[in-house]
């Protein structure tokens, strides 16, 4: 082993070009910026979706319609999931809690509303926020209730 035969060992270097590390780099003066503008300066970034100046998509696209603020948004639940989770799980009574612990809300503050598709046979007392008028019929023709929360 000579000096001259010494090597640092596989991946102990980097092999990328160290910018701005004066003229002796190979890349010094400018460090690969060019002359002048935003982009040679230091802490120059641009955002994601910056269009180098031009009317940005953002505001070029036509906003059209409105989102009414006092929206009461519901959870639709429908009599065939309600009978489904009956037979497996079967309970006296239905609400919030029953309905988290099985996954089918994910808070027991959501806002339910049953639904009419399908057909329940199993009696029970459902109690939730809300319920179409088939949805009432077909579970009080089951022998159970339906309790607005």
């Amino acid at each position: 082993m000579k000096l001259h035969t010494l090597k640092p060992a596989e991946g102990a270097t980097k092999t990328r070009k160290r910018i701005g590390r004066g003229q002796g780099s190979g890349r010094g003066g400018t460090s690969t910026k060019g002359h002048k503008g935003q982009q040679s300066r230091s802490g120059a970034k641009y955002r994601p979706w910056f269009e180098g100046g031009q009317m940005p998509l953002y505001r070029r696209v036509p906003k059209y319609g409105f989102k009414n603020f006092n929206r009461v948004e519901y959870k639709a639940v429908n009599l065939d999931t309600i009978q489904e989770l009956l037979e497996k799980y079967p309970t006296e009574e239905l609400t919030h809690q029953y309905l988290k612990d099985h996954g089918i809300i994910s808070s027991t503050k959501s806002l339910v509303k049953v639904l009419g598709r399908g057909e329940i046979k199993v009696k029970a007392d459902i109690k939730l926020n809300k319920f179409s008028q088939s949805a009432k019929a077909a579970i009080e023709a089951a022998g159970g209730t339906a309790t607005e929360v």
